[in-house]
């Protein structure tokens, strides 16, 4: 693993505000796939993402509170939510950016470590631990392997 290139409180910040847009996004992506997805095949994956949904809502404000300490302003905005008609679609966009979200704070675990911001290296440990189950349930649900989230293939 290659060492993160130092950024500033500022930059982190900008990051984290990113971060926050994904996990909003995800809220609302795992509140109304849950609600939508259709099928037998479906029915105990769709009370998981229920579940799923307050998790993640628990990430943002873990995040939101992490950039108020760094003294930034929370971001209020989710980045767009993909919808389908297909379960598979959705639970695939799912996954996606599950696996995108671990990646990002694999990262952004270095940059607070590099910045002495171990406290929220430690509030991103917890939540990437979380983000990984839910690719895992994901993964299972699809009956496929989990994806890698070491930029591996």
């Amino acid at each position: 693993m290659k060492p993160e290139p130092a950024i500033s409180r500022k930059q982190l910040i900008k990051l984290l505000n990113g971060d926050l847009a994904r996990e909003f996004q995800a809220v609302i992506a795992y509140t109304v796939y849950s609600q939508v997805i259709k099928g037998a095949a479906y029915n105990e994956i769709a009370k998981e993402l229920e579940k799923h949904a307050g998790e993640e809502l628990s990430h943002a404000i873990q995040i939101a509170r992490q950039i108020d300490y760094l003294g930034g302003t929370p971001v209020t905005e989710p980045e767009p939510v993909k919808m389908s008609e297909k379960p598979e679609k959705m639970l695939r966009f799912d996954l996606e950016n599950e696996r995108q979200t671990i990646v990002n704070y694999r990262h952004r675990i270095r940059q607070a470590d590099a910045l002495g911001e171990y406290a929220l290296s430690e509030v991103l440990r917890k939540i990437i631990a979380q983000e990984q189950d839910h690719l895992i349930d994901l993964a299972d649900a699809l009956g496929i392997t989990p994806p890698r989230t070491d930029g591996g293939s």
